[in-house]
């Protein structure tokens, strides 16, 4: 629970690389999050270009923190192998979750910025990464050592919780 607790958005980052090995171990983890049907609808796209990062600020107004992370991960849907309609949206938000959960276990930051369901970001992400019809841009995720360190927040709040029925 600890990594959950200390987990925080990360939106500065220091000009310090991040390996390829750690890289794939955070898509190992955003992989291994459920799926309704075990359908695992998502594609990955790893980004280091820094054109390209700066790109995407362009095309998404709440992602300048991708300019200066080292590495950023796009996590999009194939809506051509769903077998439940509508359900990719909570696998792809569980994939993006565990992207951040490892992320902040290997000592890194990151921040989740959404995609989806913004009909004009889908469609930039669609058009400026060269997205097949079918794949739809989910979330965007910069990535890096980080520059900041946000403070721990407790977020539990008892009003919200109820038992049985409202």
């Amino acid at each position: 629970m600890s990594i959950i607790y200390a987990r925080r958005s990360v939106r500065k980052f220091q000009p310090r690389d991040v390996s390829e090995d750690t890289i794939l171990e955070i898509i190992r983890a955003a992989m291994h999050a459920p799926s309704a049907g075990n359908e695992q609808p998502w594609h990955f796209v790893v980004i280091k270009n820094q054109s390209t990062k700066e790109k995407i600020a362009e095309i998404h107004p709440y992602a300048k923190s991708v300019i200066s992370a080292p590495v950023a991960v796009i996590v999009c849907a194939d809506l051509s192998s769903v077998k439940y309609p509508g359900f990719w949206v909570q696998d792809c938000a569980a994939a993006t979750e565990n992207i951040l959960l490892r992320a902040a276990e290997l000592g890194l930051g990151a921040v989740w910025c959404g995609i989806y369901p913004d009909e004009l970001r889908v469609e930039s992400f669609r058009k400026f990464l060269g997205l097949p019809k079918d794949i739809v841009a989910f979330s965007l995720i910069p990535i890096g050592y980080p520059a900041e360190k946000p403070g721990t927040v407790d977020r539990f709040r008892k009003d919200r919780l109820h038992f049985e029925r409202w």
